[in-house]
């Protein structure tokens, strides 16, 4: 069956159906890792985004119980180049297409992806609709073009009670604004006790909890959407020792009084190099991300850049120069991704750690 890509600015393309057989519309993006897409298809960061994946196959190694970002999807469509219909791999559990109908997530393949990336890379990120071919193309593009995008993501994706994870190490508090599950099984691996909050707690809840630091999560949309969590971050800081990634960098940073932007097209994969101004390092890194911090927005008696991107030249690390607080715009969690910055979680305990002496030395 024939299925439609329609986008505002009226590119109409024809393709495959596969997936789930619902029509739906949302923010089209692409992004370049050659790898893992069952944790791209699952990155809470995705949630209202129709996904093109740029590798022109997609599904070959099938599905697996052990690559789950969320256990619920929240992208609204997915455009590949070719799904593999038999997959070949001794994980295998299920094919994509059965994936996506299970998830009801409706995809199209047989598409110019390079094309469909070109075209957004031109005229940035655009509003698209995966459709049955019987669709009206001249009413979708109106419509398309008259619909405001969502704004709640974060509400739709952040677990609604607190739960725990337990260890026998450092207390962590994880605000979960989308948070993928990387996060949690990398600072299980270092055995630490975490709870995991939702995005909307106060900072006395938190602190309540008696955290030895707290995490801020990746998550989707539009910081500036999440305002009570920049109020939050505000409260915590000088409190405890905190290390944000992503969405939570750029509230960090809105918090610190600096502001943030939409990129034309963001980021998106698995091979944006980062350098350290610090050390002087490059370090390929998993990327997730439309917005980024202003950086003649920054107080920089407050924080400093400590990392930037190579391609573009934004800001991809923050410190701040009071506080015990650090954040970065990647994924050191890295999945799907090269794991150069894994290190940072083990900076992080440290910083924990040297907190802790210091509260213990002044009493």
């Amino acid at each position: 069956m024939n299925r439609l890509l329609i986008l505002e600015d009226g590119t109409i393309m024809i393709g495959k159906a596969f997936g789930s057989e619902i029509e739906t519309i949302g923010e089209v993006v692409f992004t370049t890792g050659m790898t893992g897409y069952q944790e791209t298809i699952t990155d809470p960061s995705f949630c209202g985004q129709i996904v093109t994946l740029t590798y022109p196959l997609i599904g070959n190694y099938g599905i697996n119980r052990d690559d789950f970002e969320s256990i619920q999807p929240a992208i609204k469509g997915l455009i590949v180049k070719e799904a593999a219909d038999f997959p070949s791999n001794w994980r295998n559990e299920m094919t994509l297409d059965e994936f996506l109908k299970l998830k009801n997530i409706p995809g199209i393949s047989g598409l110019d992806t390079r094309k469909l990336t070109r075209i957004i890379r031109r005229f940035g990120t655009l509003k698209g609709a995966i459709c049955n071919e019987s669709a009206n193309p001249e009413e979708v593009i109106k419509l398309l073009k008259s619909q405001t995008m969502p704004t709640n993501q974060v509400e739709q994706v952040s677990t609604q009670k607190p739960y725990p994870s337990p260890g026998r190490g450092h207390h962590v508090v994880l605000v979960d604004f989308g948070s993928k599950h990387g996060i949690l099984r990398e600072l299980n691996k270092r055995d630490c006790d975490v709870t995991v909050v939702p995005y909307n707690t106060k900072a006395s809840e938190i602190l309540s909890l008696k955290p030895d630091g707290v995490m801020l999560s990746n998550g989707p949309g539009d910081p500036k959407d999440v305002p009570e969590a920049i109020h939050m971050i505000q409260e915590l800081l000088g409190e405890i020792p905190l290390f944000g990634i992503c969405l939570g960098h750029q509230l960090f940073a809105l918090a610190s009084g600096a502001d943030t932007y939409k990129l034309k097209f963001g980021h998106r994969g698995s091979n944006h190099p980062v350098k350290d101004l610090r050390t002087g390092k490059v370090f390929f890194t998993s990327q997730n991300h439309g917005y980024a911090v202003l950086e003649e927005s920054i107080d920089t008696s407050l924080i400093r850049v400590t990392q930037r991107n190579l391609n573009d030249g934004t800001i991809e690390g923050l410190e701040h120069q009071i506080h015990p607080a650090f954040t970065v715009q990647y994924h050191p969690e890295a999945s799907p991704g090269p794991e150069d910055t894994n290190f940072l979680f083990d900076q992080f305990l440290t910083s924990i750690e040297q907190w802790k002496g210091l509260v213990k030395q002044h009493g």
